[in-house]
């Protein structure tokens, strides 16, 4: 079955019914690549897709996130990383290997060292570390490194990639400034100018430094394209994945400060689960800029991925339609807000009844001398750091903090211990965060205000009387309303001028988006949205909160059992049994139950999971209206008890909010070679394919 089709009025593909996988690279293994999974290994992983039916292979991201395993911490939106480089590919490897003693012994070491035995988890800094080591010694050797002139070669891949000028400076700086973050550099490395990195570029002294990060990349793109295109002759789509945001320390900050909102950072609002919301750290960016330059950087970057992909994910969709800014000087999210945003005046509050002196009251925390004196015991030394950080009201044990104070980082980097100890300066500290978050306005500007998330907590509101609540609640109702219009105006706008930039198809991760314009502005630019199908419920249907039919969900989207962020479909059945049981009760018909046998459906959904449960859910899923069907790897090999982690939670990819070696470095339990002999597993996951392609249920 064809993959793909061309839609001819945006001149680009459009998606057929398909089942796929989802993989870190990092996590493929086969006999040759026992460290790491490795660019050369995906035509391997073709041949097994191939032979179970598999059409798409979504992979995350690859770009180089440097001393972070994070693959959603880039430190270049065009850069390949080198840790996935198969050294024993590279044109030079053979005959250093053959020839020089020590390398062939450091090279030896180095897979010694880092054994694959299907259990445990990869180790990101020492192959990071010695696989820079030893493509150092390798680019010793050739005439680039000799001369410090680039190659033929090198000198047409570096004009086709101009890019590299600004990546390569970069990294020849970070690695002299020891990985530091380039705001920890010398005042004249860290903002410089177009000229001044090109001149740097061609600088003799830094020439074959430069040229050593200019001949790694050229070495990965070949090793790359060259498996992209083996997966594309099988017939077999490979996705990749976009992060919508760049580290605050990446090339692009670094380089092209005029795209980002270095002032603003990104994240998302409080919610249940994040009393404070989440402050990712990446800034964010400068949208107007990037309009006056017709979005080139993003384009470029989508036609850079091109030549890989014939899919791509663009990660946190929501963010081209509104992003979460929080100002850099705060360490939560409380005091965000949405970016682009519609403020009420306060010409307009002044005319809804409030006036100057209450305007205040809502915008300016008024922080009482007792808040610290409680922690203190002492009334001059509450009244002493109070005084450092807010000016007094009047003769009132009150306190509006100055202007000079930024955020709660200006309180967590101050040492007050001399005024309160050290033992009381932590609670001291948090007291006064917890009153610079204590507004129910932010002045966003001189004389425009935005509601806080939060508002609704804030003392300032609930000292407001019934009446004084419902005319602000009307007037931030307004101003919502006409966020949304612009808000569907933007994202239109961007999303149109990126996804006709490129032929590939385009998917979008909506995950918790509520925005009532996001389902229609993805529709109209063709991107498949995202669905989870555990957390497709009718939350609002009390008690029950019933799944959403399978042909309910839009034609448009990729469904899928599990994420690299989630518990996996194993781990899943085996800890939400509510959930599960609502499942198994709902579509009884896929584990072999007759719709009246209650008690024959609830035995199934209250025993630990079993490949045939997962068989049955994955069928079930498998009749989705989804033109896509992408699962995880983890969740296919789940249908052979041989594959199995001892410990399930090891088979996990991420688990948010948390930064550990266990991280992101998944690998499988099994090589690629072994997966594609397994006959009997190649026969269940082509059962589930051909269920979604319209076969026998």
């Amino acid at each position: 079955m064809k993959n793909t089709k061309t839609v001819e009025s945006k001149n680009r593909l459009s998606p057929e019914r398909t089942t796929g996988i989802s993989i870190p690279l990092g996590a493929l293994c086969t006999k040759k690549n026992t460290v790491i999974g490795e660019y050369t290994v995906l035509p391997e992983l073709a041949k097994f897709c191939k032979k179970a039916g598999i059409g798409l292979i979504q992979l995350l991201p690859v770009n180089d996130t440097g001393t972070q395993s994070s693959p959603y911490s880039g430190l270049s939106a065009f850069a390949l990383h080198p840790i996935y480089i198969d050294l024993t590919a590279l044109p030079e490897f053979e005959a250093l290997y053959a020839e020089d003693k020590k390398f062939k012994k450091d090279y030896d070491a180095f897979v010694k060292d880092n054994p694959y035995d299907g259990k445990k988890r990869y180790n990101y800094s020492a192959i990071l570390n010695k696989k820079d080591e030893l493509l150092r010694a390798l680019y010793q050797t050739t005439d680039i490194a000799k001369t410090e002139k680039p190659s033929d070669e090198l000198t047409k891949w570096i004009k086709n990639n101009p890019w590299i000028v600004n990546y390569a400076v970069y990294k020849n700086l970070k690695f002299k400034y020891m990985q530091a973050s380039w705001k920890e550099w010398k005042k004249e490395d860290q903002n410089p100018g177009e000229k001044d990195i090109e001149k740097r570029w061609t600088d003799s002294k830094n020439q074959k430094e430069n040229l050593f990060y200019a001949w790694t990349q050229m070495r990965a793109n070949q090793q790359f394209k060259t498996a992209c295109d083996a997966v594309k002759k099988a017939g077999i789509i490979i996705k990749g994945d976009m992060p919508i945001l760049m580290n605050e320390d990446s090339c692009d900050a670094w380089a092209l400060p005029g795209i980002f909102n270095q002032n603003l950072r990104a994240g998302s609002p409080v919610d249940n689960e994040n009393p404070s919301g989440q402050n990712w750290g990446f800034p964010t960016y400068n949208w107007k800029y990037l309009k006056e330059h017709d979005y080139n950087w993003w384009k470029d970057r989508l036609k850079n991925a091109e030549q890989y992909y014939g899919a791509y994910r663009l990660d946190h969709i929501l963010g081209f339609f509104r992003i979460w800014a929080i100002p850099t000087r705060d360490t939560t999210a409380i005091l965000g807000h949405t970016d682009p945003y519609v403020s009420i005046s306060r010409s307009t509050l002044n005319n809804a009844g409030f006036d100057n002196a209450r305007i205040r009251w809502l915008s300016q925390p008024h922080v009482p001398t007792g808040a610290i004196e409680d922690i203190t015991w002492n009334h001059e030394s509450a009244v002493k750091i109070l005084e450092q950080f807010a000016n007094r009201l009047g003769n009132e044990e009150l306190w509006l903090f100055k202007n000079t104070v930024q955020g709660d980082k200006d309180f967590y980097e101050a040492d007050l211990s001399a005024l309160c100890g050290q033992e009381a300066q932590p609670r001291v500290k948090n007291v006064l965060s917890k009153w610079w978050n204590d507004r129910c306005l932010i002045e966003i500007e001189p004389d425009q205000f935005v509601p806080v998330w939060t508002y609704s907590h804030t003392t300032s509101w609930k000292s407001l009387n019934g009446g004084e609540q419902n005319t602000l609640r009307g007037l931030f109702n307004n101003a919502e309303n006409e966020q949304n219009r612009l808000w569907e105006t933007q994202s239109d706008e961007i999303l149109s001028a990126l996804t006709n930039s490129v032929n590939m198809i385009p998917c979008g991760e909506d995950l918790g988006a509520n925005l009532p314009c996001l389902p229609g502005v993805m529709s109209k630019n063709g991107i498949l949205s995202l669905r989870v199908y555990r957390w497709c419920r009718n939350w609002d249907n009390q008690p029950v909160q019933p799944f959403i039919p399978f042909q309910n969900l839009p034609e448009l989207s990729v469904a899928t059992t599990s994420v690299h962020d989630s518990t996996t479909l194993r781990q899943w059945w085996n800890e939400d049994k509510g959930a599960v049981r609502l499942f198994v009760h709902t579509y009884p018909q896929f584990f072999g139950v007759e719709s009246w046998d209650n008690n024959r459906a609830e035995s199934i959904a209250n025993a630990p999971y079993s490949p045939e449960a997962g068989n049955g859910y994955m069928k079930a899923l498998a009749t989705a209206n989804s033109l896509w069907c992408i699962h995880p790897l983890q969740d296919f090999l789940s249908l052979e008890t041989k594959y199995w982690l001892e410990n399930p939670d090891e088979e996990r990819i991420n688990i948010p909010g948390t930064v550990t070696d266990f991280n992101w470095t998944y690998r499988l339990p099994v090589t690629l070679e072994v997966l594609s002999k397994d006959d009997a597993l190649i026969e269940k996951i082509k059962s589930i394919v051909a269920v979604h392609n319209g076969g026998t249920k």
